[in-house]
């Protein structure tokens, strides 16, 4: 006979509640609520931008590589304000590069292709204003090929590589035209024209099967919609917030359209993103900054959005778009602190953390263990302190240096009680700590902003590289003194983004966190970590994860804090304490995280 255990490989387990210890599909019998429980991954349920690396240069009417994916897009062309732009830059999934320029500076062009053969026709440039020309990337520089049979700018464009593309609409001033071409490697080949004539048009899919949506009719704005199978263009439903300026992404039977502009929406610059199904348009998640005049490629399950104009300037910013269904990280609820308090200090993981000193207000020792369940108070530091720094692996191995004073004492803890051990060579608070206790750095802190990193090597410290921003309420990770990751503070004034790697004998100023704050909550090492929370002011929920290269913003803390500390990484963390006023809340990270779910008859 077949058993749970025999198909399985394990019984069912017994448990008084929830069972941290269950892997994803397992099941267990809750004997304090007397069921049977399983779990499984948490994933977004409407698709949700967040922010990728930044454009090394931010502008305006920019074309991309349509076919292009979240992981290996171009963005080429644009105007920064001022002037046309030849710059093409190409992106990774993490950050973007500089490459070989286009041969002839322009805006309002169209793209398509990906990231190693695409088409760049049509646009804005200085003499004559409105050009044909079109120009093919091999991956490594462009050539000038064969030009548009009709010379426009602001048009739509799509296509699979460098050898087939479609052309439609645009401006040939001072009229809009209907005008389709298509583009077989060599020439363009005029078609069957769209039903409405247009500029600002954005489009999805290849130069057979494509969708041609929004744009401008002057005056009016339009929603219209049109499919291409190949011959000819069909109207189909409509968008339902008319705009152009926009850019689109995926194919004719499953696309997304994000941002774009019209004078009838509030505000007039938008962050709205609709998606295509094959049948009708359906509004989803916005896109984090508004925008219009950007670029756009990948899919309905991993798209980029990237440039353009926020309203104010042109943006170097880029989003990440994850589809509906992805598994995706968030915070929960974990047991509270017996003592609320901030500008305390923590080290640790998830399921074995130490939390110790802060401010309640006044300063205190106490510390408290974390078994991945509840708070349990053990033995005081010995000098009650705040703004101190931590290090350590778990609950049982800690060191805790500096705080307020400012001070210079450091104790050890090991599983018991604190011993004190020797100063930092320079009394300091609001600092910030990485690594273990028998190999740590402390860097950054005040009485002025502080740029000095001290080096523990289990016995002493040692002076060595100044950080490149002296600051205070500065946060780091990092897994020893030879490897740290520094990251925000306060430099008199303003707070900042800054990053800082370390590699054991010098920082290097890396890529910032996209929202500035100080004295905010951090976890992981310097390849992969997490900053949550802070005072920007006010006091922020922000969580943004550091893939090694730059921050992505994820999900939110529960609760807005500042002055917490963290412990574990980036697939399991921990945030607790700080002030909001101050704290006794313990949230935790999973990523991807997970949803109990109850069997019921």
């Amino acid at each position: 006979m077949s058993t749970y255990k025999k198909e399985v490989g394990t019984s069912v387990q017994n448990f008084a509640g929830n069972y941290p210890g269950a892997v994803e599909g397992q099941l267990w019998y809750d004997s304090t609520n007397k069921d049977f429980k399983y779990q499984y991954p948490n994933v977004t349920s409407a698709g949700a931008w967040s922010t990728g690396g930044a454009l090394n240069t931010a502008r305006q009417y920019l074309a991309s590589s349509t076919s292009g994916t979240q992981t290996a897009s171009l963005g080429f062309g644009g105007d920064n304000g001022a002037t046309y732009l030849a710059i093409t830059e190409s992106y990774n999934g993490t950050s973007w590069t500089e490459v070989n320029d286009l041969n002839t500076a322009k805006a309002t062009l169209a793209g398509a292709g990906t990231s190693t053969s695409a088409l760049g026709f049509g646009g804005n440039n200085n003499t004559p204003s409105i050009v044909g020309l079109t120009e093919s990337w091999n991956g490594t520089s462009w050539t000038e090929v064969n030009d548009l049979n009709t010379a426009r700018a602001q048009l739509g464009g799509v296509g699979a590589d460098n050898t087939s593309a479609l052309a439609f609409g645009g401006e040939i001033a001072p009229s809009n035209v209907a005008n389709t071409e298509n583009w077989n490697g060599t020439s363009w080949t005029e078609v069957n024209d769209l039903n409405t004539a247009r500029v600002w048009l954005s489009g999805a899919g290849t130069s057979t099967d494509a969708l041609g949506f929004g744009g401008v009719v002057p005056p009016p704005y339009v929603a219209n919609t049109e499919s291409w199978n190949g011959t000819s263009w069909t109207e189909v439903n409509d968008l339902n917030s008319a705009r152009g300026y926009g850019a689109g992404a995926g194919t004719s039977t499953s696309a997304l359209y994000f941002g774009g502009f019209s004078p009838v929406l509030s505000p007039t610059t938008t962050a709205v993103t609709e998606q295509w199904d094959g049948t009708s348009w359906t509004e989803t998640t916005d896109l984090n900054t508004a925008r219009y005049g950007h670029g756009g490629s990948g899919s309905v399950s991993a798209a980029l959005a990237f440039g353009g104009n926020n309203a104010t300037t042109q943006t170097t910013a880029t989003e990440e778009w994850t589809g509906a269904g992805a598994p995706v990280g968030a915070w929960s609820t974990g047991g509270s602190l017996n003592t609320a308090r901030g500008y305390s200090a923590g080290a640790g993981t998830q399921t074995s953390a130490l939390h110790f000193g802060g401010s309640i207000p006044p300063s205190t020792a106490v510390t408290e263990s974390y078994d991945g369940t509840s708070w349990t108070e053990v033995n005081d530091l010995n000098t009650a302190r705040n703004s101190l720094a931590g290090a350590g692996a778990d609950n049982t191995s800690a060191l805790a240096f500096g705080g307020s004073g400012p001070t210079a004492i450091t104790e050890s803890w090991n599983g018991t009680s604190w011993t004190e051990v020797n100063d930092l060579n320079t009394a300091r608070s609001g600092l910030g700590g990485a690594g273990i206790n028998t190999s740590a750095l402390a860097f950054g802190g005040t009485v002025s902003p502080n740029a000095q990193t001290e080096s523990w090597n289990g016995t002493s410290w040692t002076n060595v590289a100044d950080l490149n921003l002296g600051r205070f309420g500065i946060s780091g990770v990092g897994a020893s003194n030879t490897s740290a990751l520094a990251f925000a503070g306060e430099a008199t004034p303003p707070n900042t983004g800054n990053t800082e790697l370390w590699n054991g004998s010098s920082w290097t100023e890396v890529n910032n966190l996209n929202t500035v704050r100080q004295y905010s909550g951090a976890a992981g090492i310097q390849t992969s970590a997490l900053a949550f929370g802070g005072e920007g002011p006010p006091s922020l929920a922000n969580t943004e994860d550091w893939n090694g290269v730059s921050w992505v913003e994820v999900a939110d803390l529960s609760t807005a804090r500042y002055a917490l500390p963290g412990a574990g990484d980036t697939s399991a963390a921990l945030a607790f304490g700080g002030f909001t006023p101050a704290s006794t809340a313990t949230e935790e990270w999973n990523n991807p995280s997970n949803i109990v779910k109850t069997l019921t008859d």
